[in-house]
């Protein structure tokens, strides 16, 4: 991974930031139609010392608004004058869907299919393009956050590319329960930053619209575990995280083979064997209940949380494991580490 900065003023967006310093930069996107000015608003940690550049971001999708979250905790505990290289935070990239609670743009576009955009293009196209020269141009490295949709749970996981060795050890020492190498996506923002040359860690985690405990302190945790990978910030309080996370390369949806009700009985975070059953499904008055069974041996990684079902609909997501007897162990100890707060204390400042 390449320094692409060097140690004095970092510009971007039209402004600079001195080493040790915080800089909060509003980035023009477009003017509303009522006539105000939006801007994608970033902040930029610039350390003291020389060192890689990254970004981090959240909110690609209007509604996952749980790296909103993460970044908030994470800035918290960070000073600039402590730190190496520079870190672009960028809490919510689609503020059009980020304030009506949706996930697309006003022009019903995705934001994650639309990169490399364009300058003249849709307001997606023009957003995206914003993001590739303002921030990822800048930058070796990526950590872009994510959930799943409204009515759906995920498992925290971090997907990377295939094939970069380099970008699997820093989504070990991220430390959740599941890595997952996963195919890119034409115009997602992880196919415009390989063929930029800058590594991505994609991360999922809890529910639309939502916040829960468990996915904010695996992104923080994790977060901070990368940052002194990349020797950007020293500090001995973060110990040495759990049981590696396990791997996986394959992942499968389960969907409903009818309409009715579903019972989940594995949902996200369970151990699941091949044959398991892991939910039932009936009519509305309990007849004809039939099994949905786990075609691998693996981690359930996403569940829906609605139990009102049509004629396939997804159900649950599962992702088969390299190494299978030990994941239900590993689970537990990675759960354990990560719930019983024992990286830095709430107000301490690295």
């Amino acid at each position: 991974m390449t320094n692409r900065n060097k140690h004095d003023l970092f510009e971007i967006g039209g402004q600079t930031i001195a080493p040790g310093k915080i800089g909060d930069i509003a980035i023009p996107v477009s003017d509303l139609s009522a006539g105000m000015q939006a801007n994608m608003v970033v902040r930029v940690f610039h350390g003291k010392r020389t060192g890689p550049t990254i970004f981090i971001s959240a909110a690609i999708h209007g509604d996952e608004i749980i790296g909103t979250e993460i970044i908030r905790r994470v800035m918290k505990k960070l000073h600039p004058s402590r730190m190496a290289g520079t870190v672009i935070f960028v809490p919510v990239v689609n503020m059009f869907g980020f304030i009506t609670h949706s996930r697309y743009l006003p022009d019903r576009r995705d934001l994650n299919r639309s990169f490399p955009g364009t300058e003249k293009g849709s307001l997606a196209s023009q957003l995206a393009n914003i993001f590739s020269t303002e921030i990822i141009d800048h930058c070796s490295l990526g950590i872009d956050i994510h959930s799943a949709a409204q009515h759906r749970y995920n498992l925290p996981q971090i997907r990377i590319a295939s094939g970069n060795a380099e970008l699997t050890e820093l989504a070990l020492e991220f430390g959740p329960p599941v890595v997952i190498e996963a195919d890119l996506r034409p115009g997602s923002l992880r196919a415009l930053a390989r063929e930029a040359g800058v590594d991505m860690l994609l991360m999922e985690a809890g529910e639309a619209l939502r916040f829960d405990e468990f996915s904010v302190l695996t992104g923080v945790n994790g977060i901070l575990r990368v940052l002194k990978k990349l020797e950007m910030i020293d500090t001995k309080r973060l110990g040495k995280r759990g049981a590696p996370p396990a791997q996986a390369t394959r992942t499968v949806w389960l969907r409903s083979t009818r309409g009715g009700i579903c019972r989940l009985v594995s949902p996200s975070g369970t151990k699941v064997h091949k044959g398991d059953p892991v939910a039932y499904i009936s009519d509305i008055f309990g007849d004809g209940e039939e099994a949905i069974l786990s075609p691998v041996d693996g981690i359930v990684i996403g569940h829906s949380n609605l139990p009102v079902v049509n004629q396939g609909d997804a159900l649950l997501h599962i992702a088969e494991v390299r190494i299978f007897h030990t994941v239900g162990e590993r689970l537990e100890q990675i759960e354990g580490a990560i719930t019983s707060n024992q990286l830095l204390d709430e107000d301490e400042v690295i």
